[in-house]
Protein backbone atom coordinates (compact mmCIF):
# COMPACT_ATOMS: atom_id res chain seq x y z
CA UNK A 1 0.00 0.00 0.00
CA UNK A 2 2.86 2.51 1.17
CA UNK A 3 4.21 1.72 -2.57
CA UNK A 4 1.45 2.25 -4.25
CA UNK A 5 1.04 5.95 -2.11
CA UNK A 6 4.28 6.73 -3.22
CA UNK A 7 4.42 5.79 -6.87
CA UNK A 8 1.27 8.00 -7.34
CA UNK A 9 2.65 10.67 -5.56
CA UNK A 10 5.78 10.51 -7.73
CA UNK A 11 3.96 10.18 -10.76
CA UNK A 12 1.95 13.56 -9.47
CA UNK A 13 4.77 15.60 -9.11
CA UNK A 14 6.62 14.40 -12.38
CA UNK A 15 3.62 15.50 -14.34
CA UNK A 16 3.31 18.67 -12.34
CA UNK A 17 7.07 19.47 -12.91
CA UNK A 18 6.61 18.49 -16.78
CA UNK A 19 4.10 21.24 -16.95
CA UNK A 20 6.46 23.73 -15.44
CA UNK A 21 6.32 26.68 -17.48
CA UNK A 22 8.82 28.53 -20.03
CA UNK A 23 10.57 32.22 -18.93
CA UNK A 24 8.34 35.56 -19.80
CA UNK A 25 8.51 37.16 -22.92
CA UNK A 26 7.40 40.55 -24.07
CA UNK A 27 4.10 40.28 -25.34
CA UNK A 28 0.80 42.12 -26.41
CA UNK A 29 -2.05 41.00 -26.06
CA UNK A 30 -4.98 41.71 -28.30
CA UNK A 31 -8.56 41.14 -25.79
CA UNK A 32 -11.68 41.00 -27.10
CA UNK A 33 -13.61 42.20 -24.20
CA UNK A 34 -11.77 43.43 -21.32
CA UNK A 35 -12.97 43.68 -17.30
CA UNK A 36 -9.85 45.09 -15.35
CA UNK A 37 -11.13 43.75 -11.93
CA UNK A 38 -11.74 47.37 -10.40
CA UNK A 39 -13.80 49.52 -12.50
CA UNK A 40 -17.21 48.84 -13.85
CA UNK A 41 -16.11 48.89 -17.51
CA UNK A 42 -16.62 46.69 -20.10
CA UNK A 43 -13.78 47.93 -22.88
CA UNK A 44 -13.50 46.33 -26.31
CA UNK A 45 -10.58 46.79 -28.84
CA UNK A 46 -7.92 46.88 -25.98
CA UNK A 47 -4.45 45.49 -26.19
CA UNK A 48 -2.25 44.97 -22.94
CA UNK A 49 1.35 45.06 -23.24
CA UNK A 50 3.50 42.39 -20.75
CA UNK A 51 6.95 43.02 -19.85
CA UNK A 52 8.93 41.60 -17.69
CA UNK A 53 6.45 39.87 -15.33
CA UNK A 54 4.18 43.51 -15.24
CA UNK A 55 1.71 44.97 -17.31
CA UNK A 56 3.46 47.81 -19.27
CA UNK A 57 0.55 49.52 -20.38
CA UNK A 58 -3.25 48.68 -21.43
CA UNK A 59 -4.27 50.96 -24.69
CA UNK A 60 -6.57 50.15 -27.99
CA UNK A 61 -5.10 48.28 -30.58
CA UNK A 62 -2.40 48.78 -32.47
CA UNK A 63 0.66 47.52 -34.25
CA UNK A 64 2.32 45.19 -32.47
CA UNK A 65 5.40 46.94 -30.52
CA UNK A 66 8.94 46.23 -31.83
CA UNK A 67 10.24 42.66 -29.85
CA UNK A 68 7.20 42.30 -28.70
CA UNK A 69 5.08 38.91 -29.76
CA UNK A 70 1.33 39.47 -30.32
CA UNK A 71 -1.28 36.55 -29.08
CA UNK A 72 -4.76 36.71 -30.14
CA UNK A 73 -7.16 36.48 -28.08
CA UNK A 74 -9.65 38.65 -29.51
CA UNK A 75 -12.35 36.21 -29.23
CA UNK A 76 -12.15 35.80 -25.86
CA UNK A 77 -13.18 38.43 -22.64
CA UNK A 78 -9.84 38.84 -20.29
CA UNK A 79 -10.38 39.49 -17.04
CA UNK A 80 -7.07 39.79 -14.22
CA UNK A 81 -6.18 36.25 -12.66
CA UNK A 82 -8.77 35.01 -10.01
CA UNK A 83 -7.62 35.26 -5.94
CA UNK A 84 -9.10 32.91 -3.63
CA UNK A 85 -8.82 34.02 -0.33
CA UNK A 86 -9.61 30.80 1.94
CA UNK A 87 -7.76 27.76 0.57
CA UNK A 88 -5.82 24.90 1.89
CA UNK A 89 -3.29 23.95 -0.83
CA UNK A 90 -0.91 22.25 1.43
CA UNK A 91 -3.04 19.73 3.47
CA UNK A 92 -4.82 16.42 2.22
CA UNK A 93 -8.16 17.21 1.90
CA UNK A 94 -11.26 16.82 3.62
CA UNK A 95 -12.23 13.02 3.83
CA UNK A 96 -14.35 10.45 6.02
CA UNK A 97 -10.54 9.68 7.64
CA UNK A 98 -10.13 11.97 10.67
CA UNK A 99 -6.52 10.18 10.49
CA UNK A 100 -5.68 11.03 7.46
CA UNK A 101 -3.60 14.33 8.13
CA UNK A 102 -1.56 12.39 11.06
CA UNK A 103 -1.12 9.10 8.71
CA UNK A 104 0.81 11.36 5.97
CA UNK A 105 4.43 12.76 6.70
CA UNK A 106 5.48 16.27 6.13
CA UNK A 107 6.85 15.03 2.91
CA UNK A 108 3.77 13.18 1.46
CA UNK A 109 1.96 15.86 2.28
CA UNK A 110 4.00 18.84 0.72
CA UNK A 111 3.92 16.70 -2.73
CA UNK A 112 0.46 16.36 -2.37
CA UNK A 113 0.28 20.53 -2.03
CA UNK A 114 2.18 20.54 -5.24
CA UNK A 115 -0.11 18.65 -7.39
CA UNK A 116 -3.09 21.11 -5.68
CA UNK A 117 -1.13 23.92 -6.55
CA UNK A 118 -1.12 22.97 -10.25
CA UNK A 119 -4.82 22.20 -10.48
CA UNK A 120 -5.55 25.71 -8.96
CA UNK A 121 -3.25 27.60 -11.55
CA UNK A 122 -5.05 25.60 -14.24
CA UNK A 123 -8.03 26.59 -13.08
CA UNK A 124 -7.35 30.26 -13.16
CA UNK A 125 -6.19 31.30 -9.87
CA UNK A 126 -3.23 32.63 -10.07
CA UNK A 127 -3.10 33.97 -6.45
CA UNK A 128 -4.14 32.37 -2.69
CA UNK A 129 -4.68 32.96 0.42
CA UNK A 130 -3.57 29.57 2.06
CA UNK A 131 -4.92 29.50 5.65
CA UNK A 132 -3.47 26.98 7.32
CA UNK A 133 -2.60 23.43 7.40
CA UNK A 134 -2.08 20.63 10.03
CA UNK A 135 1.45 19.83 9.22
CA UNK A 136 2.69 23.30 10.44
CA UNK A 137 4.92 25.27 8.01
CA UNK A 138 4.53 22.93 5.09
CA UNK A 139 2.77 25.71 3.18
CA UNK A 140 5.72 27.80 3.84
CA UNK A 141 7.65 25.14 1.92
CA UNK A 142 5.16 24.96 -0.88
CA UNK A 143 4.62 28.72 -1.43
CA UNK A 144 8.91 28.76 -1.42
CA UNK A 145 9.29 25.91 -4.12
CA UNK A 146 6.53 28.05 -6.25
CA UNK A 147 8.20 30.95 -5.96
CA UNK A 148 11.59 29.21 -7.19
CA UNK A 149 10.11 27.87 -10.02
CA UNK A 150 10.67 24.25 -8.78
CA UNK A 151 6.69 23.66 -9.13
CA UNK A 152 3.69 25.32 -10.89
CA UNK A 153 1.36 26.94 -8.76
CA UNK A 154 -0.46 30.57 -7.90
CA UNK A 155 1.33 32.81 -6.15
CA UNK A 156 1.00 32.31 -2.28
CA UNK A 157 0.36 34.01 1.32
CA UNK A 158 0.54 31.72 3.73
CA UNK A 159 -0.18 31.35 7.38
CA UNK A 160 2.05 28.35 8.54
CA UNK A 161 -0.22 27.16 11.18
CA UNK A 162 -3.53 27.97 12.78
CA UNK A 163 -3.33 29.47 16.49
CA UNK A 164 -6.27 27.75 18.47
CA UNK A 165 -6.80 26.87 22.26
CA UNK A 166 -5.98 23.76 22.90
CA UNK A 167 -8.65 21.34 21.70
CA UNK A 168 -10.14 24.48 19.75
CA UNK A 169 -11.14 24.32 16.26
CA UNK A 170 -8.08 24.44 14.49
CA UNK A 171 -6.43 21.19 16.26
CA UNK A 172 -6.78 17.65 15.10
CA UNK A 173 -9.10 16.32 17.28
CA UNK A 174 -10.67 12.62 17.89
CA UNK A 175 -7.57 10.79 16.60
CA UNK A 176 -5.41 10.53 19.29
CA UNK A 177 -5.05 12.23 22.65
CA UNK A 178 -4.02 16.14 21.65
CA UNK A 179 -0.75 16.33 23.62
CA UNK A 180 0.96 12.93 21.39
CA UNK A 181 0.04 14.84 18.24
CA UNK A 182 3.11 15.51 16.05
CA UNK A 183 4.88 18.91 17.28
CA UNK A 184 4.62 20.02 13.44
CA UNK A 185 1.03 19.68 14.10
CA UNK A 186 0.40 21.66 17.35
CA UNK A 187 2.82 24.99 15.97
CA UNK A 188 -0.11 27.55 16.98
CA UNK A 189 -1.73 25.69 20.04
CA UNK A 190 -2.03 28.77 22.70
CA UNK A 191 -3.95 29.34 25.82
CA UNK A 192 -3.08 32.80 27.26
CA UNK A 193 -2.50 36.24 25.66
CA UNK A 194 1.11 35.95 25.78
CA UNK A 195 1.09 32.14 24.36
CA UNK A 196 -0.83 33.68 21.51
CA UNK A 197 1.16 36.35 21.05
CA UNK A 198 4.38 34.15 21.05
CA UNK A 199 3.57 31.66 18.84
CA UNK A 200 2.21 34.33 15.73
CA UNK A 201 6.10 35.56 16.62
CA UNK A 202 7.20 32.27 16.07
CA UNK A 203 5.26 31.67 12.77
CA UNK A 204 6.36 35.02 11.43
CA UNK A 205 9.69 34.62 12.11
CA UNK A 206 9.50 31.35 10.38
CA UNK A 207 8.09 32.82 7.17
CA UNK A 208 4.37 33.10 7.65
CA UNK A 209 2.41 35.65 5.85
CA UNK A 210 -0.06 36.22 7.71
CA UNK A 211 -1.81 34.79 10.96
CA UNK A 212 -5.31 32.77 11.14
CA UNK A 213 -6.49 32.67 14.64
CA UNK A 214 -9.28 30.31 15.62
CA UNK A 215 -12.04 32.38 17.81
CA UNK A 216 -14.97 30.16 17.27
CA UNK A 217 -15.22 25.92 17.30
CA UNK A 218 -15.52 24.65 13.73
CA UNK A 219 -18.13 22.74 11.93
CA UNK A 220 -14.98 20.44 10.72
CA UNK A 221 -13.46 19.65 13.78
CA UNK A 222 -14.44 17.35 15.86
CA UNK A 223 -15.74 18.27 19.98
CA UNK A 224 -16.09 22.08 18.92
CA UNK A 225 -19.17 23.66 18.00
CA UNK A 226 -19.43 26.56 15.41
CA UNK A 227 -21.10 29.38 17.57
CA UNK A 228 -18.67 28.52 20.96
CA UNK A 229 -16.23 31.47 21.60
CA UNK A 230 -12.59 29.89 21.69
CA UNK A 231 -10.19 32.51 21.58
CA UNK A 232 -10.60 35.46 24.01
CA UNK A 233 -11.07 39.33 22.61
CA UNK A 234 -7.90 39.50 24.66
CA UNK A 235 -6.10 36.65 23.03
CA UNK A 236 -6.78 37.89 19.49
CA UNK A 237 -5.65 41.48 20.61
CA UNK A 238 -2.51 39.49 21.38
CA UNK A 239 -1.96 38.07 18.07
CA UNK A 240 -3.53 41.25 15.98
CA UNK A 241 -0.48 43.69 18.24
CA UNK A 242 2.17 41.31 17.21
CA UNK A 243 1.28 41.17 13.49
CA UNK A 244 0.44 44.70 12.67
CA UNK A 245 3.24 46.10 14.69
CA UNK A 246 5.72 43.78 11.73
CA UNK A 247 3.26 45.43 9.07
CA UNK A 248 1.04 41.88 9.18
CA UNK A 249 -2.67 41.14 8.48
CA UNK A 250 -5.05 38.59 10.78
CA UNK A 251 -7.98 36.77 9.97
CA UNK A 252 -9.87 34.82 12.21
CA UNK A 253 -12.16 31.93 11.62
CA UNK A 254 -15.43 33.03 13.24
CA UNK A 255 -18.72 31.40 12.67
CA UNK A 256 -20.36 32.57 15.82
CA UNK A 257 -21.91 36.12 16.15
CA UNK A 258 -19.75 36.61 19.74
CA UNK A 259 -16.93 35.24 18.18
CA UNK A 260 -17.11 37.95 15.06
CA UNK A 261 -17.63 40.37 17.56
CA UNK A 262 -14.71 39.68 19.39
CA UNK A 263 -12.58 39.15 16.48
CA UNK A 264 -13.75 42.21 15.37
CA UNK A 265 -12.82 44.51 18.40
CA UNK A 266 -9.75 43.04 18.65
CA UNK A 267 -8.80 44.67 15.21
CA UNK A 268 -8.50 41.60 12.99
CA UNK A 269 -8.46 42.29 9.41
CA UNK A 270 -10.98 39.56 8.21
CA UNK A 271 -13.58 37.62 9.17
CA UNK A 272 -13.48 33.52 7.49
CA UNK A 273 -16.96 32.05 7.13
CA UNK A 274 -18.84 35.01 9.63
CA UNK A 275 -22.00 32.01 8.81
CA UNK A 276 -23.73 33.02 11.98
CA UNK A 277 -23.23 36.58 11.95
CA UNK A 278 -25.87 38.38 13.33
CA UNK A 279 -27.05 42.42 12.47
CA UNK A 280 -24.65 43.87 15.20
CA UNK A 281 -22.19 41.83 13.85
CA UNK A 282 -22.03 42.65 10.27
CA UNK A 283 -23.01 46.83 11.19
CA UNK A 284 -19.22 46.32 12.88
CA UNK A 285 -17.94 44.76 10.08
CA UNK A 286 -19.46 47.88 7.86
CA UNK A 287 -18.34 50.66 10.34
CA UNK A 288 -14.27 48.88 10.82
CA UNK A 289 -13.91 48.20 7.49
CA UNK A 290 -13.25 44.50 8.23
CA UNK A 291 -13.64 41.97 4.99
CA UNK A 292 -15.32 39.17 5.68
CA UNK A 293 -14.50 35.74 3.68
CA UNK A 294 -18.12 33.60 3.25
CA UNK A 295 -17.50 30.54 1.63
CA UNK A 296 -20.85 29.70 0.41
CA UNK A 297 -20.62 26.62 -1.89
CA UNK A 298 -19.09 24.64 0.90
CA UNK A 299 -22.07 23.82 2.68
CA UNK A 300 -23.88 22.49 -0.39
CA UNK A 301 -20.76 19.96 -1.33
CA UNK A 302 -20.42 18.73 2.39
CA UNK A 303 -23.78 17.82 2.42
CA UNK A 304 -23.60 16.13 -0.32
CA UNK A 305 -20.76 14.44 -0.84
CA UNK A 306 -20.17 14.23 2.87
CA UNK A 307 -22.79 12.25 3.15
CA UNK A 308 -22.29 10.04 0.43
CA UNK A 309 -18.84 9.20 1.75
CA UNK A 310 -19.95 8.71 5.56
CA UNK A 311 -18.15 12.07 6.88
CA UNK A 312 -18.75 11.73 10.98
CA UNK A 313 -22.19 13.02 11.50
CA UNK A 314 -21.28 15.74 13.90
CA UNK A 315 -19.78 17.68 10.88
CA UNK A 316 -22.58 16.68 8.70
CA UNK A 317 -24.87 18.17 11.57
CA UNK A 318 -22.77 21.54 12.19
CA UNK A 319 -22.77 21.97 8.28
CA UNK A 320 -26.64 21.71 8.63
CA UNK A 321 -27.20 24.16 11.13
CA UNK A 322 -25.02 26.64 9.61
CA UNK A 323 -25.48 26.50 5.68
CA UNK A 324 -28.47 28.71 5.40
CA UNK A 325 -27.15 30.99 8.15
CA UNK A 326 -24.14 32.09 6.64
CA UNK A 327 -26.29 32.29 3.12
CA UNK A 328 -28.86 34.65 4.69
CA UNK A 329 -26.15 36.67 6.36
CA UNK A 330 -23.84 37.28 2.99
CA UNK A 331 -27.19 38.21 1.44
CA UNK A 332 -27.40 40.90 3.86
CA UNK A 333 -23.98 41.95 4.04
CA UNK A 334 -24.13 42.30 0.25
CA UNK A 335 -27.07 44.96 1.03
CA UNK A 336 -24.97 46.52 3.53
CA UNK A 337 -22.37 47.17 1.01
CA UNK A 338 -19.86 45.49 3.73
CA UNK A 339 -16.21 43.79 2.25
CA UNK A 340 -16.37 40.96 0.82
CA UNK A 341 -13.53 38.74 -0.89
CA UNK A 342 -13.86 35.67 -2.94
CA UNK A 343 -13.23 32.54 -0.30
CA UNK A 344 -14.02 28.90 -0.93
CA UNK A 345 -12.28 26.87 1.46
CA UNK A 346 -10.76 24.83 -1.59
CA UNK A 347 -9.63 21.34 0.17
CA UNK A 348 -12.49 20.84 1.99
CA UNK A 349 -13.72 20.00 -1.87
CA UNK A 350 -11.54 19.65 -4.66
CA UNK A 351 -8.73 21.86 -5.56
CA UNK A 352 -9.52 23.56 -8.39
CA UNK A 353 -13.05 23.70 -8.37
CA UNK A 354 -12.77 27.03 -6.79
CA UNK A 355 -14.63 28.36 -9.39
CA UNK A 356 -18.00 26.99 -8.39
CA UNK A 357 -18.57 29.68 -5.67
CA UNK A 358 -19.35 32.03 -8.33
CA UNK A 359 -22.80 31.12 -9.24
CA UNK A 360 -23.96 31.08 -5.71
CA UNK A 361 -22.14 34.74 -4.88
CA UNK A 362 -24.67 35.57 -7.80
CA UNK A 363 -27.36 33.55 -6.35
CA UNK A 364 -27.34 35.18 -3.07
CA UNK A 365 -27.23 38.92 -3.64
CA UNK A 366 -24.49 40.19 -6.03
CA UNK A 367 -24.00 41.22 -9.54
CA UNK A 368 -21.65 39.22 -11.76
CA UNK A 369 -19.31 41.80 -11.72
CA UNK A 370 -18.96 42.49 -8.02
CA UNK A 371 -18.61 38.79 -8.06
CA UNK A 372 -16.27 39.20 -10.29
CA UNK A 373 -14.14 41.93 -8.66
CA UNK A 374 -14.59 39.91 -5.24
CA UNK A 375 -11.98 37.79 -6.81
CA UNK A 376 -9.99 40.16 -8.51
CA UNK A 377 -9.13 43.84 -7.32
CA UNK A 378 -11.21 43.80 -4.22
CA UNK A 379 -9.37 40.30 -3.34
CA UNK A 380 -6.24 41.93 -3.59
CA UNK A 381 -7.48 44.87 -1.76
CA UNK A 382 -8.62 42.46 1.35
CA UNK A 383 -4.72 41.30 1.26
CA UNK A 384 -3.60 44.53 1.32
CA UNK A 385 -1.70 44.03 -2.09
CA UNK A 386 -1.40 46.26 -5.21
CA UNK A 387 0.51 43.96 -7.43
CA UNK A 388 -2.02 41.88 -8.31
CA UNK A 389 -6.10 41.41 -9.34
CA UNK A 390 -6.29 43.97 -11.81
CA UNK A 391 -5.41 44.66 -15.30
CA UNK A 392 -3.49 48.17 -14.58
CA UNK A 393 -0.12 49.32 -15.48
CA UNK A 394 2.19 47.93 -12.55
CA UNK A 395 0.38 44.70 -11.63
CA UNK A 396 1.86 41.16 -12.33
CA UNK A 397 0.57 40.10 -15.90
CA UNK A 398 -1.97 37.65 -14.37
CA UNK A 399 -4.94 36.91 -16.59
CA UNK A 400 -7.69 34.92 -17.13
CA UNK A 401 -9.33 34.26 -20.87
CA UNK A 402 -13.36 33.15 -21.33
CA UNK A 403 -14.53 32.15 -24.47
CA UNK A 404 -18.02 33.26 -22.91
CA UNK A 405 -19.27 36.19 -21.63
CA UNK A 406 -19.25 36.35 -17.01
CA UNK A 407 -21.65 38.94 -16.99
CA UNK A 408 -24.29 37.35 -19.20
CA UNK A 409 -23.33 33.81 -17.52
CA UNK A 410 -20.77 33.77 -14.30
CA UNK A 411 -20.94 29.97 -14.49
CA UNK A 412 -18.36 30.41 -17.29
CA UNK A 413 -15.69 30.88 -14.94
CA UNK A 414 -16.12 27.12 -13.52
CA UNK A 415 -13.53 26.50 -16.81
CA UNK A 416 -11.53 29.05 -17.42
CA UNK A 417 -10.05 28.16 -21.60
CA UNK A 418 -6.58 30.33 -20.94
CA UNK A 419 -4.54 31.30 -18.07
CA UNK A 420 -1.22 33.30 -17.64
CA UNK A 421 0.63 34.37 -14.65
CA UNK A 422 3.30 36.56 -14.57
CA UNK A 423 3.55 36.84 -18.30
CA UNK A 424 3.62 33.42 -19.29
CA UNK A 425 0.83 31.44 -20.55
CA UNK A 426 0.09 28.34 -18.31
CA UNK A 427 -3.22 26.96 -20.02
Amino acid sequence: MQYVRRRHLIAALAAALAATPVAAETLYVETGRLIDGVTNDVRTGQCITIDAERIKAVEPCGATPAGARRLDWSAFTVLPGLIDLHTHLADLGQSADLAAPIKASPAETALVGARNARVTLDAGFTSVRDVGTYRGLTDVTLRNAIDRGDVPGPRMWVAGAYITVPRGGGELNGVVPNDELPTDMRLGVAATPDEAAQKAAFLLDNGADFIKTIATGAVLAIGTEPGAVEMSEDMLRAVVEVAHARGKRVTAHAHGAEGIKNAIRAGVDSIEHASIADEEALQMAKARGTWLSMDIYNGTYIDEEGTREGWPEEYLRKNRETTDTQRAAFRRAVELGVNIGYATDAGVYPHGLNGRQFRNMVRFGMTPMQAIQSATGHAAEAMGRDDIGAIVPGRFADLVAVKADPLADITVLEKIDHVMKGGVVVR
